[in-house]
């Protein structure tokens, strides 16, 4: 964690958030848990990553993939909101919004 802290300029994920998804990955064999405790890529994971520039400039272009996409971008301000709220606060506005216009899109009458 203190290392996404340091790549990604202050944002800090928690332990809730980052410990599932190492799990998944142990489970998919792209990384290991050592016996130290940290956890390391093994050669199928280094064979499935991506340089980090195609990671970013990658756009969703199925529904499944945007919603996935979103679902995603929403663990990340939930967990800066858990570690950092005051981030978020010029952005209440905006959020209250997109959330409206995500119930209209869920509504099957709407």
């Amino acid at each position: 964690m203190d290392e996404i802290e340091k790549m990604s300029w202050g944002w800090r994920p928690s332990p809730g958030s980052i410990y599932p998804l190492l799990e998944d990955m142990v489970k998919e064999e792209l990384v290991r848990r050592r016996p130290d405790g940290r956890y390391e890529v093994t050669e199928r994971g280094r064979e499935n990553l991506s340089a980090p520039w195609e990671v970013f400039g990658a756009h969703a272009t199925t529904v499944e993939a945007i919603v996935a996409e979103m679902a995603s971008n929403v663990s990340y301000l939930e967990d800066v909101r858990t570690s950092d709220a005051a981030r978020l606060r010029s952005q209440e506005d905006t959020l209250r919004d997109l959330g409206q216009r995500l119930l209209k899109l869920g509504n099957r009458e709407g």
